[in-house]
């Protein structure tokens, strides 16, 4: 049986069976409760403060499925398929994106023109799954109050988007090699994700973030007397805080743990 990444079969029923992952019920409960503590924090976060955490969830969820995917195709064909696995993904997740960028698009033209200029870098940022990097950099926090911000919650997608595009790499170069490699991968990858949490927990500002501006110039400044919480990128204010919730890197560890619990599941 060959480890090469190649194509992944033309017949049917064996591509039927790759692209299918086995329904696992305790996974619909965890969506579940991931999903009603995500609402109620949304709803009034002041009686569920933790309810964000059930985005924590859904990112292990992935990292879960996603490994398994993987581990599947290669169990079954004895290769991988990048270009496959990425048109899949594609199939699943873009129609239904773009379907609702544009009805919103489209809603907005109608009847909220005002705010239409503020949305299109979201618009932008959403179409090619960066919204979260885009978020970072025009210091758009996702726990701020605002009237009206309908992609927000694009950033979670993108942190996935942006796993999917890389992780498969990952696991088709350790596929092609010994098996024993992944065991240890498992250790690995929980070992980072517990590093994770250690870096955002020592990097987290605690207290009232601010930037002040300049006395002359009146501009904007992320100087240590005038700001807390700032930092400043190519001459840009960075929110610290934002960037350690929104950023990718910062995100990984959940699915990390997720991948690493379906390898060491696939190898007991």
């Amino acid at each position: 049986m060959s480890d090469a990444v190649a194509e992944e079969p033309t017949h049917p029923a064996l591509r039927s069976q790759v692209n299918r992952v086995p329904h696992l019920p305790g996974l619909d409960g965890l969506r579940a409760i991931a999903v009603v503590g995500v609402m109620l924090y949304h709803a009034d976060h002041r009686w569920l403060t933790g309810g964000f955490l059930g985005v924590e969830v859904f990112f292990v969820i992935s990292g879960y499925l996603i490994t398994m995917l993987l581990l599947s195709e290669k169990e079954r064909t004895g290769k991988v398929s990048l270009r496959q696995f990425w048109l899949r993904r594609a199939r699943r997740l873009l129609p239904a994106l773009y379907v609702m960028m544009a009805s919103l698009a489209v809603y907005m033209a109608f009847f909220r023109q005002r705010p239409m200029g503020q949305t299109r870098g979201d618009l932008v940022a959403g179409l090619f799954y960066v919204s979260n990097w885009f978020q970072v950099w025009v210091g758009q926090s996702y726990t701020a109050v605002e009237s009206f911000a309908p992609l927000r919650h694009l950033w979670s997608l993108a942190v996935e988007e942006q796993y999917y595009l890389f992780w498969p790499l990952v696991m088709a170069f350790l596929l092609r090699r010994k098996g024993d490699r992944l065991p240890r991968l498992a250790a690995l990858l929980v070992a980072g994700s517990i590093a994770i949490a250690v870096v955002i927990g020592m990097l987290y500002v605690s207290g009232t973030v601010f930037h002040g501006a300049n006395a002359i110039t009146g501009a904007t400044t992320c100087g240590a007397a005038e700001s807390h919480g700032f930092v400043s990128l190519f001459g840009h204010c960075i929110n610290v805080n934002e960037f350690l919730y929104l950023s990718t890197p910062t995100r990984l560890g959940g699915l990390m743990l997720g991948a690493a619990m379906e390898i060491g599941r696939a190898h007991v």
